[in-house]
C-alpha cells in the first residue's frame, strides 16, 4: 500500500512504483485524521487484516521554500512545518492505535537526519522538525511496546537526494561533505530501503524507541583524512 499527499499524487512518479510493485495507491493528506482514517481501513480492507509495518517518510520545510532565514522565520508556516514533518508521526500512530490497525510485533520507521542533533546552519527549521520527530518515536513508541509489542524507530539517513531534499541550500555540498568524512561513504537510497526492510523483519524485533544511524560511519567520526587533506590544499 502507497500513499502521498493528493497534490503530490499528481506531480510525483509514486504510479510509477505502484506499477513496479504492484500496489494500490491511496491519497492521504497527513494533517487530515480523517484521511488517514480511510487510509488506514482501506489499507487493512486489501490485507485482510491489520497491516505489519509502516514507514513514514515525509517532510516539507514551508519556510526553506519561501526563502525565509532560521533567524527569521515566520512562525505559521513553522507550524505547517512541525506538523507536516513531525507531528504526522503522532497522527498517524494515533489512528493505527484508535483503529488497532497494526498487528502484534508490527514496525514503525520513520525517516529522520542527524541535523536533529548537530548544527548544519542551512538545514533551517527541517532540524527542529526531525528532533521532534525522534521525541515523538520515543514517547509514542513506549505506549505501543506496552500495549501490543510494535516497534518504533527512526532511521538517521546519509543525504540523499530526494524532493525534500534539494530544497536545501548548498545540499550538494552536503552531499560532498558527508562522502568525504564517513569511511564506508554515503549510505544510497537502496542501502536505506534495504535496512528499513531489516527493521520491518523479526529480526529486529527486541529494537524499538531508537534513532539508528545509517550513514557509513559518519556520526562517529571526528574527521577524515580526506577532509584534512581537502583543508589542507
Amino acid at each position: 500500500m502507497l500513499t502521498n499527499a493528493p497534490v503530490a499524487l499528481r506531480m510525483g512518479e509514486i504510479n510509477k512504483l505502484a506499477d513496479a510493485v504492484k500496489a494500490p495507491v491511496i491519497g492521504a493528506d497527513v494533517t487530515n485524521m480523517d484521511d488517514l482514517k480511510k487510509l488506514f481501513e482501506e489499507s487493512m480492507k486489501h490485507f485482510g487484516g491489520g497491516v505489519d509495518f509502516v514507514l513514514h517518510s515525509m517532510g516539507m520545510s514551508v519556510n526553506m521554500r519561501k526563502g525565509k532565514h532560521y533567524t527569521e522565520m515566520d512562525y505559521g508556516f513553522n507550524q505547517k512545518t512541525i506538523d507536516i514533518s513531525a507531528m504526522s508521526l503522532h497522527r498517524v500512530l494515533r489512528t493505527a492505535w484508535d483503529m488497532d490497525a497494526i498487528n502484534e510485533w508490527g514496525s514503525v520507521v520513520a525517516l529522520t537526519y542527524i541535523a536533529a542533533q548537530r548544527v548544519f546552519p542551512d538545514y533551517n527549521e527541517m532540524a527542529d522538525a526531525k528532533a521532534l520527530l525522534e521525541s515523538v518515536t520515543r514517547s509514542f513508541g513506549y505506549h505501543y511496546a506496552m500495549k501490543k509489542k510494535v516497534r518504533v524507530n527512526t532511521v538517521s539517513q546519509s543525504p540523499t537526494r530526494t524532493t525534500a531534499g534539494s530544497g536545501v541550500k548548498g545540499f550538494d555540498g552536503f552531499i560532498d561533505y558527508a562522502e568525504k568524512m564517513s569511511p564506508l561513504g554515503n549510505a544510497s537510497s537502496e542501502d536505506c530501503a534495504n535496512y528499513c526492510v531489516t527493521l520491518f523483519s523479526d529480526l529486529c524485533r527486541m529494537v524499538t524507541m531508537q534513532n539508528l544511524f545509517h550513514d557509513g560511519g559518519f556520526s562517529l567520526t571526528g574527521v577524515s583524512e580526506a577532509v584534512v587533506k581537502q583543508m589542507e590544499k
